[in-house]
């Protein structure tokens, strides 16, 4: 089983990676999307799973419980409903959690999940 940690917030990776190159978006969601569940549960920890979804606590707000954050985990697209926070897959939500550029969390997710990101 795959561990994404919360250790994804805390390893920078350079914007002039040594590796360069145009990352592959859409190959890196396709590989987060097969492992959704351990992306959203590595991303999120306090959540669970509620039948296709993931429902967490908010990570940028305090929130007593869970309810109001959910992902998709057949999809990747996910929402804050209480403020509107939303993006159309884990490379968007890996990058609003962690507070990292699109490219800086595309980067960081193909890595923990061993998928070249280049194009």
């Amino acid at each position: 089983m795959l561990c994404i940690t919360l250790a994804f917030g805390l390893s920078p990776v350079s914007a002039n990676d040594a590796r360069g190159g145009l990352v592959d978006f859409q190959r890196v969601n396709a590989a987060a999307l097969r492992s959704a569940e351990a992306v959203a549960r590595g991303l999120l920890p306090d959540g669970r799973r509620e039948g296709s979804e993931w429902v967490a606590k908010p990570p940028h707000r305090e929130s007593t419980g869970l309810g109001s954050f959910k992902v998709s985990l057949t999809k990747g697209v996910w929402s804050d409903f209480k403020t509107g926070d939303r993006g159309g897959d884990l490379v968007s939500l890996a990058a609003f959690v962690a507070g990292v550029s699109q490219r800086e969390a595309a980067l960081r997710l193909a890595d923990l999940l061993g998928v070249d990101p280049f194009q």
